[in-house]
């Protein structure tokens, strides 16, 4: 079977299982999540054995160090993985949920009510938990799955997908629910993008190029996250502690992921103060910096000269641009025109400047005196997450089990007709 009929059957098949599994109940959802965590700890070395393949070929590739860590399996990764479905079965299944009632003159009952999605089609790069952080979700939200991982996790995502579909068998879950496609040709992706008589929705997961390239070819909606551009700014009234604190954790922590700190923003008044020791840290910890003139005037030792570009650029790397502001004004003017309306945050000890700040910053989630690196799905308490969207129409932020819902109307009469 060529490509193209290969990637056809799989549609149909997801298509076809995505009817009755909008009708599988929580329990038996629940039920097949649980089964899933334990078999993915349970499989533990058979995951952490075919790792080690796509991890063999990063490194003959020469991929980044960030990248190789995002792409790395442990056995910490593997607990969250499990944690994470048994975090998603906890959770209050959204299908069937009333939204509105609305009773009319003419007696018609009309009601509003929560349904899935249909057929996702998920298109990630690296990260292999995405595998099974996106099944579970797809999963408990009635969607029917279809999931297409990068080159460079190709080992990784089959030995987790080939775990997954092995506990489906255990329930009355249909097994053509979750589907893997395990081409590593690109024409895969662009054969995917076509088929909008199946699939419902595509969310891409990953690096600019890749969300701009389903973004231009899909057939399909997208629901889009082109980069997180994420920015720390310190006012001139912060604690300067605590604000140090924040950017290292939201710079340090995990520099290759969408939510970590890309540009930090400080206000002149505190400047001098604030920016020799917290640069000085970020340099000890591999973090190069990249700074305007006032930033490079007060630091003179090693910080590049920063372009307009840089302040543009999702780095997902020990790379931070700085820049000094005159104000929270021209730090929301700096933040609204150069980032990605993805993550930002405010360091302030003073309240109207804090709702100034949320009310201004036009992002998916603003932040008041915590770390950028808050944004996902398991932290707000959505099990895990499809993707972070930095669209607005239809979700907004870390997209989980109601973003995987639409909606429909069922209306109740007893004979009306209109006149």
């Amino acid at each position: 079977m060529n490509l193209s009929a290969h990637i056809l059957k799989i549609a149909k098949a997801a298509k076809k299982a995505s009817y009755p599994m909008a009708l599988i109940s929580t329990n038996e959802k629940n039920h097949a999540l649980m089964q899933m965590a334990k078999a993915l700890e349970a499989q533990q070395s058979y995951l952490i054995k075919e790792n080690a393949k796509d991890l063999a070929a990063a490194s003959k590739a020469n991929y980044s160090k960030a990248l190789i860590d995002r792409l790395t399996l442990n056995p910490k990764r593997i607990s969250a993985m499990s944690d994470g479905l048994r975090e998603t079965a906890k959770l209050k299944d959204p299908v069937g949920q009333l939204l509105e009632t609305i009773r009319r003159p003419n007696g018609l009952l009309i009601k509003k009510i929560r349904v899935p999605l249909g057929v996702v089609g998920i298109i990630y790069e690296s990260r292999p938990n995405v595998t099974a952080d996106c099944a579970g979700l797809c999963l408990k939200s009635g969607n029917a799955a279809i999931l297409k991982g990068g080159r460079e996790a190709i080992h990784s995502n089959k030995a987790i997908f080939k775990i997954l579909k092995s506990q489906l068998k255990k329930t009355k879950i249909p097994l053509d629910a979750l589907q893997l496609i395990e081409s590593t040709d690109r024409q895969a992706v662009h054969e995917l993008l076509k088929l909008d008589e199946y699939l419902d929705v595509i969310v891409p997961r990953g690096g600019e190029e890749l969300i701009h390239f389903v973004a231009d070819n899909s057939r399909i909606p997208v629901i889009k996250h082109f980069k997180g551009v994420c920015h720390v700014y310190v006012s001139d009234k912060a604690d300067l502690k605590m604000a140090h604190k924040i950017t290292m954790n939201a710079k340090t922590q995990k520099p290759g992921v969408c939510n970590a700190m890309e540009t930090l923003l400080v206000d002149r008044s505190v400047a001098k103060k604030f920016l020799p020791s917290v640069i000085e840290d970020l340099q000890r910890a591999g973090c190069e910096i990249r700074g305007d003139a006032a930033t490079r005037a007060i630091v003179k030792d090693g910080v590049k000269k920063a372009t307009e570009q840089d302040w543009r650029t999702e780095y997902l790397d020990l790379i931070l641009s700085v820049r000094v502001v005159k104000n929270a004004t021209q730090a929301i003017e700096h933040i609204n025109t150069f980032g990605s309306h993805h993550s930002d945050t405010i360091v302030t000890k003073e309240k109207n400047q804090a709702q100034a700040f949320l009310d201004a910053v036009d992002s998916a989630c603003v932040y008041v005196n915590a770390s950028t690196r808050f944004t996902d799905g398991f932290e707000f308490g959505f099990g895990a997450e499809v993707g972070i969207s930095t669209d607005k129409l239809h979700v907004r932020g870390p997209m989980a089990l109601e973003g995987l819902t639409s909606y429909k109307y069922e209306i109740y009469g007893n004979g009306q007709i209109r006149k």
